[in-house]
């Protein structure tokens, strides 16, 4: 069973979002190794979201309860918030639920900014450090798997695609209706990591040319070595200076006594937790755009395209639930065709054939299994998996136990299975990856 626990920019606010991010992910760790139901874990973490992708084993009726109020009550103690305000603020999405939320998420659908371009790779990046830290699991490769290439097609088949939005690009054009030209200012980049370059970019294309980083860990040299800027070592001096402060670290929080009264600056804080605080916006002088602000203000989204996008979302759903009904069927056929092929490769051998024999008995087979089990992924997509069941038992006296009812939390079938079938023995049919990317 799939579950994602989720706290975003529309039903939680920025403190539940910072204490989360910093608490929560170590609780994932302790799920993974502590509780038996919890097969593994994927965490994102992003300025306006949090979520945990979990893949439940749920082999008691009601486990599922269970399992949701068990990760509440561990999130909660692990992030220092009231059991009560986290199962008020996090909703909970089960099985295809789960996998149309997150395709949603990595398509930039549920950003403030829709269609914002860093999430895709954010979303990348949670599942490589769930495999660094030994969190995932099979159904959850294939989850991530299938969001990365949902988004993609999103981004060729809707107007989202090629439109460049992220929300480093909207916090410039907020802060560009004071600033009306970005030649003439002295913008400080406080961070060093990939956000901070995503900054730095989109700051030139503004046309800004003044540009100067600050790092609180001691990494400002070497950044800006790599992007043509200025290393700053001391914060307030250059904040003393600057026209446009930009914080996007996780090193350090800055207060209102590094500002000097009287001085104007702009303050962008796209930090989570919070670079900037609050308090700073109270200083004479001081414009603070924060997230929150930053979404108060967030543009409409555009509607036809947006429309598509989630249909688009809602059909890689269901082929994503569809996936494990139709597992059955596949294995059932391969092991009937792989079981008649060694038994001819073995009387094969007996009579003294050569291993280009063996290679084009396998190929054969390859060939032989890659329609009908594409055409039975087809019926399982389309509700009609019975018919397939029928035809395997009349054709080939083959009995498919029936799988459980696709419904919200089940799992997929094992990723191997398909793409053998699809891709890997057909012969070369499509490239490899090409099934589970």
């Amino acid at each position: 069973m799939l579950l994602c626990f989720t706290a975003n920019h529309r039903n939680a606010d920025l403190d539940l979002l910072e204490k989360l991010s910093v608490g929560a992910p170590a609780a994932t760790r302790t799920l993974v190794d502590d509780e038996l139901f919890v097969a593994g874990a994927v965490v994102l973490a992003t300025c306006n979201r949090f979520e945990a992708y979990l893949d439940i084993d749920e082999p008691l009726t009601g486990g599922e309860a269970v399992a949701v109020e068990s990760v509440v009550e561990t999130m909660a103690e692990a992030s220092g918030i009231p059991v009560e305000r986290l199962r008020e603020s996090v909703a909970v999405h089960r099985g295809e639920d789960a996998a149309a939320h997150l395709f949603a998420v990595t398509s930039g659908l549920e950003s403030i900014v829709v269609g914002e371009d860093e999430i895709s790779g954010q979303v990348r990046r949670a599942l490589d450090t769930a495999r660094v830290e030994g969190t995932t699991s099979r159904e959850l490769e294939r989850l991530f798997q299938k969001a990365a290439h949902t988004s993609r097609g999103i981004r060729s088949r809707t107007s989202l695609g090629g439109s460049h939005r992220s929300l480093v690009r909207f916090a410039l054009e907020l802060a560009s209706s004071r600033i009306p030209d970005w030649s003439d200012v002295e913008v400080l980049v406080v961070g060093t990591g990939r956000y901070a370059a995503t900054t730095v970019t989109a700051l030139r294309a503004r046309g800004a040319v003044d540009l100067r980083v600050f790092s609180p860990s001691g990494r400002a040299a070497a950044f800006a070595a790599r992007h043509g800027l200025e290393a700053e070592p001391s914060f307030a001096g250059a904040a003393a200076r600057a026209d446009v402060v930009i914080t996007c670290t996780a090193d350090a929080v800055v207060h209102e006594d590094a500002f000097t009264p009287g001085h104007r600056v702009i303050v962008i804080d796209l930090g989570l937790p919070r670079n900037v605080d609050p308090a700073v916006g109270a200083v004479d002088g001081v414009e603070l755009l924060d997230l929150e602000t930053i979404r108060l203000h967030a543009p409409l989204e555009e509607f036809s395209a947006h429309a598509d996008a989630r249909a688009l979302v809602g059909d890689a759903a269901a082929e994503f639930a569809a996936d494990r009904a139709a597992g059955p069927a596949i294995t059932k056929l391969r092991g009937e065709v792989l079981g008649l092929v060694e038994a001819e490769v073995s009387r094969a051998r007996a009579r003294g054939a050569g291993p280009e024999v063996e290679e084009a008995l396998r190929h054969l087979a390859g060939v032989l299994l890659h329609k009908p089990s594409v055409r039975i992924r087809e019926l399982a997509v389309e509700g009609r998996l019975d018919e397939a069941h029928q035809a395997l038992e009349t054709l080939h006296g083959l009995a498919v136990e029936p799988s459980l009812p696709v419904l919200a939390g089940d799992a997929i079938v094992d990723a191997a299975i398909v793409d053998a079938a699809v891709c890997g023995d057909a012969g070369g049919g499509c490239p490899r990856g090409a099934a589970s990317a």
